[in-house]
């Protein structure tokens, strides 16, 4: 049975704040050509609205199961009476600040044979808009909420957003924003904003290779104090970059592009619904990548519950066997929200012998999963001179992975797996009997994080040191 790779908290608040929009479908058969000019004509089948925008944000917090309330200003209208009962229906909170002279922003889609003909968009300049009744409802709700989300659609709404992100410093609740204009300084000191790469090549400049583009979001992050900078690739998935740590880039998880209306809107809800559910930066981006690749598999505006994240697991993915530190994380995130213990060990495993196999059982029954740290080539020629390795690091991790107790093998390539268990942050980390724990790399890090370093009786008489000895007084015979 799987575990669920997302469980909300019952708890959790979410508050959206941004502009407010109504999507309108209009669905029909093309079958010729309009004779009054060189149009297709589509006779109407049937018709649909959905919330759009910061609304649509909030339905897709709503759908993974965690509490929301939006905010946001909208006309005196029936397009406004229409979007609170299509909100009231996805159990959304709200509360818009309605203007007389305004209309509630509409965009209408036509479609023929789930191909996007022509998109008319019903809006006025909201730049003259009074915001100040929306900033004192704002500031009555932003105490209660655990993250906020900032979605700027342009639309006058969040004109003033420099305000909203400051009142949620001042609370110390953490602000996404997904942006739309190039000035970043109207987004100074958010936690994290999430532009396309289109938006972030407007600002950064274009990027040419991925170490570009991590450096030019660490420049933006330090430029206008920003916790981090996740930026959405399309096809190319995601890069997650904060200052002080190593770039996550994902892979994208869609097998099938079918429509991206509305993909950030997801990406940013998913992200704040994870961190309002206790989980870190890094779970919350795997989890947002994995909605994004399930919503642009479907027609317009959509969602995706909690369910449907739960029932896939990430394209690719594997939950044993040789992996690499990133996907080990991913899988080592997982099993820890689902209670599992995580055991890790490392070593160079240049011969293995029944007393690695020895080690490893007993390392195993310590918790639930075992990861095996193995030391690259490189790492084994430093250590142990320029005659080891005997076998090669594919094989070593190959024969390693082969046993009923190892569940996941890495490599690292510096001499200790410091850097490594800092980054995986197991429950337990295993020495041999041979070690003391002040000489055990990332021992400190380990029990400073709330875990356990164990130390494993050693295995008299079974090393490689002595197969190799043998091996050379044998002059090889038998072998």
């Amino acid at each position: 049975m799987q575990n669920d790779i997302f469980k909300p908290l019952e708890s959790a608040r979410v508050l959206v704040v941004g502009d407010i929009i109504l999507d309108q479908y209009i669905y029909g058969d093309t079958n010729r050509i309009s004779p009054e000019a060189p149009v297709p004509v589509v006779k109407v089948a049937s018709t649909e609205e959905r919330p759009g925008g910061a609304a649509n944000v909030a339905v897709n917090v709503s759908s993974l199961g965690v509490g929301v309330k939006l905010l946001g200003m909208t006309g005196n209208d029936d397009a406004s009476d229409r979007l609170a009962r299509l909100l009231e229906k996805h159990a959304v909170d709200f509360e818009f600040t309605r203007q007389a002279d305004f209309p509630t922003i509409a965009k209408m889609r036509i479609l023929s044979q789930h191909q996007q003909l022509l998109r008319l968009d019903y809006e006025e300049d909201g730049q003259s808009l009074d915001d100040s009744q929306l900033h004192e409802v704002y500031e009555l709700n932003v105490k209660q909420a655990d993250v906020v989300v900032l979605s700027d659609y342009a639309k006058g709404s969040l004109k003033n957003i420099s305000l909203l992100v400051d009142l949620a410093k001042q609370n110390d609740v953490p602000v996404l924003i997904d942006p739309k204009s190039v000035d970043f300084n109207r987004y100074r000191n958010a936690s994290f904003i999430t532009p396309n790469l289109k938006e972030f090549e407007a600002v950064a400049g274009h990027c040419k290779t991925e170490q570009q583009l991590v450096q030019k979001a660490l420049d933006l992050c330090e430029t206008f104090a920003l916790d981090g900078l996740l930026v959405t690739r399309g096809e190319h998935g995601m890069t997650l970059v904060q200052p002080g740590q190593e770039a996550l880039h994902l892979q994208a998880e869609s097998h099938e592009v079918f429509d991206v209306t509305g993909a950030g809107d997801t990406v940013i809800a998913t992200l704040a619904a994870a961190l309002a559910s206790d989980y870190d930066i890094q779970q919350a981006t795997t989890l947002a990548n994995i909605a994004a690749g399930m919503v642009v598999e479907k027609l317009g505006a959509a969602t995706v519950s909690a369910a449907e994240l739960n029932a896939k697991q990430p394209t690719g993915t594997v939950t044993s066997g040789v992996m690499d530190s990133v996907t080990a994380a991913e899988m080592i995130q997982i099993a820890q929200r689902n209670n599992e213990r995580i055991v890790m060990t490392n070593g160079c495993f240049d011969i293995l012998h029944t007393g690695h196999i020895s080690y490893l059982e007993q390392a195993k029954q310590l918790g639930n999963k075992l990861i095996v740290a193995v030391n690259s080539d490189s790492s084994v020629r430093k250590l142990k001179g320029e005659t080891r390795p005997v076998n090669p690091l594919v094989d070593r991790m190959k024969l390693l992975a082969a046993l009923a107790c190892v569940d996941m093998v890495v490599s690292f390539e510096e001499e200790t797996p410091a850097s490594l268990i800092a980054s995986l942050k197991p429950d337990i980390l295993v020495k041999g009997g041979d070690y003391t724990e002040d000489q055990i790399a990332g021992a400190d890090f380990v029990k400073a994080n709330g875990g356990e370093v164990v130390i494993l009786p050693f295995l008299e008489g079974s090393s490689t040191s002595l197969i190799m000895e043998k091996i050379k007084s044998n002059n090889g015979a038998g072998v």
